[in-house]
């Protein structure tokens, strides 16, 4: 009797047994593993299912259909072991459609360049260039220059081989073939500093120096060498120092704030975000040299005018490399309902940001949804955090503008999954 009980039970043991859907690591794929059926008290997990079939109990009307959704994905099983902040903001009505931990303090990573381009549109203009000064002193004996010349950098991230160039060309205009003096390296544009505040030693750090020729700290060897294939010949030292109030211009080079933010927006670049943050610095700054703490000052003063206390954050450098960034979800959607709002900052930023399944570091993301195209954001990406932060259109016509913030996420696909599902949320309803 023992054997036959036993061998009904093994029967219908597999009857106990519940094939379950989950995440992978990466929450890319899914996979289907057989596992023991979990109690019905367990939190669902909602996060698995395609963003348009996350539909609420009943029918529901704007903005609480949204609100709905939103909140279905958020008892998905990452957040056992992490942490989001959001904040969807209806910019047609005016008005907050969700929030979640929106005023908690969190890293921004990249979406901090969008902080800073704001700013610097707001003080600086959209018409803001970008200047590399070649200048002169002493005299000019028939094809000779007896005196110093005078590189003044700007910091100009986009100054290349052809405005390099364009240097020694300027001076072969003059009929110079000879330099008799000194090379001047005029880095008084910023301080000392070349690398920012809260930066990790072991990452792939931009140099910052106000003389950069494609990105790179090699300005003076390169243009002694453009001298040399010119023909020029240069008898003297390549020295640091202040060019001279009296030093007279052979050429100017520069660049647009447009063309800046479209590099540094567009493909997350540090260096770009770094050289508009000194800008910002050397605009606020009477006395001396552009710092961090200058242009810390001109966001804070921004964050004042928008009507929230500066002294709840904090800025360190101006493309989220920095440990120390410290904003919330709330801050992000007041930059971004600022820029909205001013007629010389939105046209100039809106053009700059990644628009997802098209370009920019969205180029790969949201293909196929709702959102490809339609959303325009900023993404940011260091380790353990993953942001989102930009604009889109709602079906109903409504233009909204949101902030999503993951933190504590070992996979980065993690965390642009979830941002993907919320955009397409956003976008479908």
């Amino acid at each position: 009797m023992k054997y036959w009980n036993f061998l009904i039970l093994m029967l219908i043991m597999p009857a106990t047994i519940a094939a379950q859907v989950t995440v992978s690591d990466d929450d890319s794929l899914l996979i289907i593993e057989e596992d023991e059926a979990h109690d019905e008290e367990q939190e669902p997990d909602t996060f698995d299912l395609p963003a348009d079939s996350i539909m609420p109990s009943k029918e529901l009307a704007w903005p609480e259909n949204v609100n709905a959704r939103l909140q279905n994905l958020l008892k998905g099983k990452m957040f056992k072991s992490s942490q989001v902040g959001m904040m969807v903001y209806d910019l047609t009505a005016d008005s907050a459609i969700f929030c979640h931990n929106e005023k908690q303090l969190m890293r921004p990573a990249s979406t901090m360049k969008m902080i800073n381009a704001i700013t610097a549109i707001d003080r600086l203009g959209d018409s803001f260039a970008f200047r590399t000064h070649l200048m002169w002193t002493g005299r000019q004996d028939s094809t000779t220059l007896r005196g110093n010349v005078y590189l003044k950098g700007g910091m100009d991230p986009l100054f290349g081989n052809d405005d390099m160039r364009s240097f020694v060309s300027g001076l072969r205009q003059m009929n110079i073939d000879t330099i008799r003096g000194q090379i001047y390296a005029d880095l008084s544009m910023k301080d000392s500093k070349r690398w920012g505040e809260g930066w990790c030693w072991d990452d792939d750090n931009p140099e910052l120096s106000p003389l950069l020729i494609n990105g790179k700290n090699t300005f003076m060897k390169r243009f002694c060498q453009e001298l040399a294939k010119a023909g020029i010949v240069f008898i003297g030292d390549t020295l640091r120092g202040q060019t001279p109030s009296g030093a007279r211009l052979i050429c100017t080079q520069s660049h647009t704030i447009s063309q800046v933010l479209q590099r540094m927006m567009k493909n997350s670049n540090n260096l770009f975000a770094e050289c508009l943050f000194y800008q910002l610095a050397a605009s606020i700054t009477t006395k001396g040299p552009a710092t961090a703490k200058g242009a810390r000052e001109a966001i804070e003063r921004l964050v004042s005018k928008m009507g929230l206390n500066p002294k709840n954050y904090y800025f360190a450098d101006g493309s989220g490399l920095s440990l120390y960034n410290y904003v919330t979800p709330e801050l992000e959607v007041r930059f971004l309902r600022y820029a909205y709002d001013n007629e010389t900052i939105f046209p100039c930023l809106l053009p700059s940001m990644p628009i997802a399944g098209e370009d920019g570091t969205l180029s790969g993301r949201m293909r196929k949804t709702k959102a490809q195209g339609n959303v325009k954001a900023k993404t940011g990406t260091v380790m353990g955090v993953s942001a989102l932060a930009g604009y889109c259109t709602a079906a109903n016509g409504h233009y909204l503008c949101f902030s999503i913030i993951n933190m504590g996420n070992r996979q980065q696909q993690t965390g642009r999954s979830f941002q993907d599902r919320v955009c397409e949320v956003l976008c479908s309803q």
